[in-house]
């Protein structure tokens, strides 16, 4: 009998077929970036304040500067800043105003910090230059501000929702179906999004972007992970990340040339309609299909494979050993997740290194982004940043393993957190160096949590298990913004405290798992409950076949044979 591996080995193992198939799941990964952190330009709020009917008339007629009209008629910020409010004004009716041209305030007795203040109740004015964006067209500033956070709040909720629905019909329906699926929800719902008439209709159409995107990101994830023998895995799933980094390193350029949130908005939406000819191009996964007991199907598409590596297969579907679904065992579920105690263990540990990777990942960017500077050159650089995560990864999972590389990416990324606090404020260049670290190890925990939780889970609980965990990297990124903005209020570097501590603990788990290395994928919970003796029981059983062949080559005795073996 032989093993899937087996089977793909036989097909080509990594051939160009495969590699075709992972080029096109790897351009609808870039596009999935656009989406989600698309956000950030859509939502640009550019300087503002409050709009004063007749203001601006008398500007006219007077000749003022943008900067005395400010003076005359906006107080100074919060806290004796010397920039003006945003969100109040001098109550002051300008139109039935005494006052000259060249002492507009002349009626104030005792200064214009006596003047009464009132909000901004005729709207704000933008500043000079800036392009529409959401802020602006809807006017989500001061008392509505936090309208903005509750837009990606809401992309959050959908993903924490819509991964758990399409990973369970995944491992239902198959993954190919539900990423086509997927993608064209997604892709009509962006279209909708651009021609929101308010804010309402724009909620509920990123809402349902959310309810499908990440889903079907992650079943094209799954989709190729399964197509490739254990020996490549890593390299499948490293480069669909780096492709989602290159998506992040693609989008200020577009949103450079595009500032118009709905021109953007439309460019980054319509060329995903072109992922729709997959239905022609992606076959579905043959290991899912053996577990659904689609034998016939699944032989036509490895037979496929072959054909296109330049190989041949003749293998029986009755020669290939995958656990079929019975009716004992025919739908993914939570329970399935704990049930075991091996299965529990893991599912906490992974559960809990998603939220904190999610939350330490956009922490660490959004605090980056409220330093100011260039949006596009920041956003660019944040993206090239996970470049090097990956190469790390590529150079040291087979030969390290698994465990320890994501346990080094939470532990690095915990403790530069801590170490930056302590940095002094004028060591600017060093907090800014072991941010990056920082950033930098957080990364490489992201990409390895997705890849460790497809590898210890069975087949027809795959899809479903990596959703079901992912949903805390949801409620992490639903949190992250609240701790960054709302801690850093009680003291600037309290986030970092967060993120340090958060980091590290999730770190430590990590080492309570088993390694992954050179196991092949799980068919049964049993498989997936013993990885631990298996990988043992196979390390061994490879020895023992190094000191037959040493016996047999060296024509030598057990204890000779032995010390041959040990060397090689």
């Amino acid at each position: 009998m032989a093993t899937f591996d087996d089977v793909l080995i036989q097909i080509g193992g990594f051939g160009q077929y495969q590699k075709v198939i992972f080029f096109l799941i790897y351009l609808s990964s870039m596009m999935f970036s656009h989406l989600y952190f698309g956000f950030v330009f859509l939502a640009v709020t550019p300087d503002h304040w409050c709009r004063s009917p007749g203001a601006t008339e008398l500007r006219d007629k007077c000749n003022w500067s943008l900067e005395q009209e400010k003076n005359y008629t906006l107080p100074v910020g919060q806290s004796g800043s010397s920039s003006y409010s945003q969100c109040e004004k001098y109550d002051i009716d300008w139109n039935s105003s005494s006052g000259s041209c060249e002492n507009p305030l002349l009626f104030v007795q005792n200064g214009s910090q006596d003047l009464p203040r009132t909000t901004c109740q005729d709207g704000w004015v933008f500043e000079n230059g800036s392009f529409p964006s959401i802020v602006t067209e809807f006017e989500l500033v001061c008392a509505d501000a936090w309208k903005v956070d509750l837009t990606q709040a809401c992309l959050n909720v959908g993903f924490m929702f819509g991964t758990m629905i399409m990973g369970y019909a995944a491992d239902i329906f198959g993954r190919k179906l539900c990423f086509l699926f997927a993608t064209f929800v997604t892709t009509v719902s962006g279209l909708l999004l651009a021609f929101s008439p308010n804010y309402t209709w724009f909620v509920i159409f990123r809402t349902l972007q959310g309810l499908f995107s990440r889903g079907g990101w992650l079943c094209g994830y799954v989709l190729i992970t399964e197509l490739v023998v254990s020996d490549y895995r890593r390299t499948a799933g490293i480069l669909n990340q780096v492709s989602f980094s290159f998506g992040i390193m693609l989008l200020p350029a577009i949103a450079y040339f595009l500032p118009a949130w709905r021109n953007l908005q439309l460019a980054i939406t319509i060329p995903n309609f072109l992922f729709l000819t997959y239905y022609w191009l992606v076959p579905e996964s043959p290991r899912w299909m053996f577990s659904q007991k689609k034998d016939e199907e699944a032989m036509k598409i490895l037979q496929q494979v072959a054909k296109r590596n330049g190989h041949t297969f003749s293998m029986k579907a009755e020669a290939i050993t995958i656990e079929k679904n019975d009716e004992k065992m025919n739908r993914p579920s939570i329970i399935e997740l704990v049930r075991t105690p091996q299965m529990r263990k893991h599912t906490l540990i992974l559960m809990v290194n998603w939220f904190t990777s999610a939350l330490v990942y956009q922490g660490l960017v959004m605090r980056l982004g409220t330093l100011g500077g260039n949006i596009y050159l920041d956003f660019f650089i944040s993206g090239a940043v996970e470049i090097p995560a990956s190469i790390i990864i590529i150079l040291v999972i087979e030969r390290i393993g698994r465990r320890l590389p994501f346990a080094a990416g939470g532990l690095v990324a915990g403790g530069s957190c801590l170490i930056v606090v302590f940095i002094p404020e004028n060591l600017t260049w060093l907090k800014t160096a072991v941010a990056c670290l920082g950033r930098l190890g957080i990364t490489v925990a992201l990409e390895m949590v997705c890849f460790v939780n497809m590898e210890l889970y069975p087949t027809f609980l795959r899809n479903f298990a990596v959703a079901a965990c992912g949903v805390l990297c949801d409620i992490g990124g639903v949190v992250s913004p609240f701790i960054v903005y709302r801690l850093a209020a009680i003291w600037i570097e309290m986030p970092l405290v967060v993120f340090g501590v958060t980091g590290l603990i999730a770190g430590v788990l990590v080492l309570l798992l088993p390694e992954t290395k050179g196991v092949p994928l799980p068919d049964t919970i049993e498989d997936a409950e013993n990885i631990r003796r298996w990988k043992t029981s196979s390390l061994k059983a490879h020895y023992q076949q190094i000191v037959q062949h040493s016996m047999e080559t060296h024509n030598t005795k057990d204890t000779d044979a032995v010390k041959i073996a040990l060397n090689s």
